[in-house]
């Protein structure tokens, strides 16, 4: 098979499009000819030696992604044979092995795909989307009457976030960078779309709004627009961290607001979802949600050799919703 691999840590040249041997599923694992694979800006950090939230650095060489969708068509011992020849998706959690033409996992990790969904959506909503949907469960206040300010609005996690403050009933404003990307955002039904790279931007805001505050930001960002945000909430609203892109994982940190600001991932997301499998229920609800119609992700293809010019446009913010790789 062909897959992307790492042999040194460093830039995205280091990803080399090469012949591999076929991965052979071990018990209790099943091996799927994928379709697409998702690509994390975690992934990013990682390809430069930066291991982020993981325990550990990956040994090298070694193929990245940790996101696929595609066919059952190998099975290891003790497996359902039932799996063989459907359509599923999987998280590989801490595994890497995914931006390749055939990956395995633990049956265990295994949705089957909805009908209605293709695997580059599919991939979208088992990473991006469960986070999504652990960011939800802070946001009971959201309903008529309300203001959300997404941030990062064209991404994969803001053009879900937008969706779902708006089927609550919510005002949205949608913050992006650049023409581009503002247009995407108004077009997945934004109230007020705005470009935060132009001076004065929170005036646009508070002029559209008409001296309404707003309840609620979602945050993934940090940095300067994180702080201009903020600044738009009246009292009771909240801010709801989830990540500062704009700090960079390898450095920095969010920014927070003392009574205003709550860290939204980790152990508080895994206490809400509950189950005996967090990941998996948050999993669950956003491959429900995006089967019934309520969340359409949007998705930037990439062909799996072309791995090296996805990780250069997702770091350099060039991108808009989940990148995907498809061999």
């Amino acid at each position: 098979m062909h897959a992307i691999r790492l042999h040194a840590f460093g830039p995205a040249e280091n990803l080399t499009h090469e012949e591999v041997e076929d991965p052979v599923p071990a018990p209790g694992q099943v091996r799927i000819t994928v379709a697409a694979a998702g690509v994390h800006l975690l992934d990013t950090a990682l390809r430069e030696g930066v291991r982020g939230p993981l325990p550990e650095l990956p040994a090298l060489p070694t193929v990245p992604g940790r996101e696929v969708a595609g066919t059952v068509d190998a099975l290891g011992d003790g497996v359902d044979p039932s799996w063989l020849g459907k359509r599923v998706v999987a998280h590989l959690g801490f595994a890497p092995g995914g931006y390749a033409e055939l990956a395995v996992t633990d049956a265990a990790r295994l949705h089957e795909i909805p009908e209605n969904l293709d695997p580059a959506q599919a991939v979208a909503m088992i990473g991006t989307g469960r986070t999504a949907m652990g960011i939800v469960q802070f946001a009971d206040d959201l309903g008529p009457g309300s203001v959300a300010v997404v941030l990062a609005a064209a991404g994969g996690i803001g053009t879900l976030l937008v969706q779902y403050a708006r089927n609550a009933g919510a005002g949205v404003v949608g913050l992006a960078g650049g023409p581009r990307k503002t247009a995407r955002v108004q077009a997945n039904g934004v109230d007020l779309a705005v470009d935060y790279t132009e001076p004065g931007w929170p005036d646009k805001v508070r002029a559209f709004l008409g001296g309404r505050p707003a309840t609620l930001v979602f945050d993934g960002v940090g940095g300067d627009t994180a702080r201009e945000a903020v600044a738009l909430l009246g009292p009771g609203g909240r801010h709801l961290v989830f990540g500062w892109s704009a700090e960079g994982i390898r450095d920095g940190g969010p920014y927070l607001v003392d009574g205003v600001s709550e860290q939204v991932l980790g152990p508080a997301m895994f206490a809400r979802a509950g189950g005996p499998d967090p990941l998996r229920t948050l999993e669950l609800r956003a491959l429900t949600e995006a089967a019934a119609g309520r969340l359409v992700p949007a998705v930037e293809r990439f062909p799996l050799a072309e791995a090296a010019a996805a990780h250069r446009a997702l770091e350099s913010r060039r991108t808009t919703g989940k990148v995907v790789l498809e061999p």
